[in-house]
């Protein structure tokens, strides 16, 4: 595709860029080419892998290769999380790496979203990042037990007050009017970000740093020292995949990750009178209980953004343009908007989309460097990767260049996830959990009760 427009819908994000972006591909490879480093995928994985490594080295022969254009797939349509969470199973990574270890990695993440702000602020990239922490509100004694919960297990793994808190009632009223709100956990680590104005910005800092951005340049195939492409082959000492929720597409890697369906709505501009009764004034992302997963941010335009799962996987990790959009997700999203923020229920719908996300099978992100092909990836991140394709990036550059660091001692680093089953039990199994999933939050919202049976069932499909 290469039509403005096409791009544009592919979520509110996008659509709302300044005229001075125009969405038109850059021009794409000329032919074949040598480089030092080749980078699969212009999303924020690929693009922070380029900044950082032409910022170490301003000689490194760097080519950045896009099958669409600059933020295109995820990072251009995500809920603008800028958030600490990264996806990891602690307990496996501890057994290999030590407990120490599994801590330092979340440490390191809390310091990643103050990089991305202030990286943001150095080199002028417009994304609207904004630090005003994360709420997760229970509306249920189901959702705060399950609050509490989590509380308690962040306390075991080394995070205190200043890391993560229950508010209390009183505060969580004064922040969010959300309806029948009993408490929300606060985290300071998580800022919210217009998600395509970062992508594109930080292609613009790339390009500018020396480092060509060809779009509208498939990948056909990354085998050892080269990127196939359908303008010809790029020859690298290292190829580096960042292609998250599309490497199902490349050969050989249609089990290494599961394209997994995020959905999102935005409504138009609320007016004042709304935001009085609604507040939620300090910039905070927030999330609602449930096993189906409700994200949300305020705009700055002053919309509400929001998104969840529950869309199908397609049989064979199929992913199309068709895919991003769902009549019954984004039905079911647009009763939880009235659910969550009763002053928005009616609110014109403007925008409807979504993308697939990459869930590893073990749910653990990670990135890595094969030395000896020179075959290097990053992501996994399962809908958490604003902040976390940050990480990696800054980590594939020390690995690339051969630095020993903090970074590349972290355990999720050549940490490799084993393969997901074939099909059809990889279809069954994962529709199954979905309908589990969903079938867990009508229950405990019917009943007031946990769903113990349910959940449990979903805890075994999910696992690995």
């Amino acid at each position: 595709m290469s039509d403005p427009g096409f791009y544009r819908g592919r979520s509110l994000w996008l659509d709302g860029l300044a005229d001075d972006d125009p969405l038109v591909p850059r021009p794409p490879l000329p032919g074949p080419v040598d480089v030092d480093v080749a980078i699969v995928g212009a999303g924020y994985t690929g693009l922070w892998t380029a900044y950082y490594l032409r910022r170490a080295d301003p000689g490194m022969r760097i080519a950045v290769l896009e099958r669409e254009v600059a933020g295109f797939g995820a990072s251009g349509r995500n809920g603008g999380w800028c958030s600490a969470f990264v996806a990891m199973d602690r307990e496996r990574l501890a057994s290999k790496a030590g407990r120490g270890a599994a801590i330092a990695l979340q440490r390191a993440m809390f310091g990643t979203v103050d990089e991305v702000g202030r990286v943001a602020g150095q080199e002028g990239i417009d994304c609207h990042y904004v630090k005003g922490g994360a709420l997760q509100v229970a509306a249920s004694p189901v959702q705060l037990a399950r609050l509490e919960a989590g509380l308690a297990h962040a306390r075991r793994w080394g995070m205190g007050p200043d890391d993560q808190r229950l508010l209390g009632r009183a505060e969580a009223e004064r922040r969010v009017g959300v309806a029948g709100l009993l408490d929300a956990a606060f985290t300071p680590h998580c800022a919210t970000v217009d998600p395509a104005r970062l992508a594109r910005g930080l292609a613009g800092v790339v390009e500018r740093l020396g480092v060509p951005i060809y779009e509208a340049t498939p990948v056909t195939r990354i085998r050892p020292g080269r990127a196939d492409t359908t303008r010809g082959p790029v020859t690298a000492e290292v190829v580096v995949r960042a292609t998250e929720g599309y490497s199902t597409t490349l050969p050989g890697l249609r089990r290494s990750l599961l394209p997994l369906y995020s959905l999102m709505l935005a409504t138009e501009p609320l007016p004042d009178s709304v935001w009085d009764k609604i507040g939620w004034s300090g910039g905070e992302a927030m999330a609602a209980g449930g096993h189906q997963f409700t994200y949300a941010q305020r705009t700055r335009d002053g919309r509400v953004a929001l998104g969840g799962r529950g869309a199908p996987y397609h049989f064979g990790s199929r992913v199309e343009p068709g895919y991003d959009r769902d009549h019954r997700v984004h039905t079911r999203l647009e009763a939880s908007l009235g659910q969550l923020l009763p002053p928005a229920a009616g609110a014109r719908i403007t925008h409807r989309w979504g993308g697939p996300l990459a869930v590893p099978r073990d749910w653990t992100a990670s990135v890595g460097l094969d030395r000896p092909t020179g075959l290097a990836w990053a992501g996994g991140y399962v809908g958490d990767g604003v902040a976390a394709a940050n990480l990696a990036g800054r980590t594939l550059a020390d690995l690339v260049r051969g630095q020993d660091s903090e970074l590349t001692i972290l355990p999720w680093v050549q940490h490799r996830s084993r393969p997901w089953e074939p099909e059809p039990l990889r279809w069954l199994g994962v529709n199954t959990a979905r309908w589990l999933a969903a079938s867990t939050d009508a229950s405990e919202q019917r009943s007031g009760r946990p769903a113990h049976l349910r959940g449990r069932l979903l805890d075994l499909f999910l696992g690995d």
